[in-house]
């Protein structure tokens, strides 16, 4: 199956580790994006990624985003977990990040990540970030903001990765509440399931007791991995 193509029912099924009759009860209830095609039940990629994004991001308790995890890791071998502090290299983190507006994030965000040298177009990534921003806000409640295109970028990727800035102050970045954003993740992503697996796992790690306390408390890169890289393994 292409990345393009729709899903049926026993292919969206497989995606998502159910039986096809859990994801047409599901579909028949309104609860998952789908539409009937000559009586067959289709399913856009692009919608079922939002969907599974949203879930991910309404998710308030960890026992929650941990089912969505393993159920994104489905069959992936052992050596094929995520580590959220290994994707983030010393070279992808700035603090302050130098930017007070929200296009200034995106871009100054987009030329950290090219630090490491597995972004090949910062111009590109900034403006599909920009546009995700513009469709729907990634800002969350907490002050972090999860920044990503709203598919991924694979043709302008190394590998994939994140990026961490943190500017100096909080800064309108279109939360639902209104509250300001200082923390900014950028996900570098090459494929669906890999960018969904990360952001489920790395919104794990941030909604643990302490851990954004701490994060804003820290200047030195080495010293912003190190934390995550503990309260990673605590999960």
């Amino acid at each position: 199956m292409s990345d393009t193509e729709d899903f049926d029912l026993s292919s969206l099924a497989a995606y998502l580790h159910l039986t096809p009759q859990q994801v047409q009860r599901l579909a028949e209830r309104g609860k998952i994006p789908g539409r009937k095609v000559a009586g067959h039940w289709r399913f856009s990629r692009a919608e079922i990624h939002h969907w599974l994004e949203r879930r991910i991001g309404l998710a308030t308790e960890d026992d929650d985003l941990a089912e969505m995890e393993q159920q994104l890791r489905g069959r992936a071998s052992p050596g094929s977990e995520i580590s959220i502090a290994e994707m983030l290299p010393p070279e992808a983190i700035e603090v302050p990040l130098a930017a007070k507006t929200r296009i200034a994030v995106i871009q100054r965000m987009a030329e950290v990540a090219a630090r490491t040298g597995w972004l090949w177009d910062p111009e590109a990534m900034a403006e599909a970030v920009l546009a995700r921003e513009e469709m729907h806000p990634t800002a969350l409640e907490n002050g972090v903001a999860l920044l990503h295109p709203r598919r991924p970028l694979s043709r302008i990727l190394g590998q994939p990765f994140l990026a961490f800035g943190r500017t100096a102050s909080g800064i309108p970045f279109g939360s639902e509440s209104g509250a300001l954003t200082d923390c900014f993740f950028l996900i570098c992503s090459v494929d669906d399931r890999g960018h969904l697996r990360t952001l489920a796992r790395l919104s794990r790690i941030l909604a643990q007791p302490g851990f954004l306390p701490q994060l804003r408390e820290l200047d030195d890169p080495e010293a912003i991995r190190r934390l995550i890289a503990e309260t990673e393994s605590g999960l």
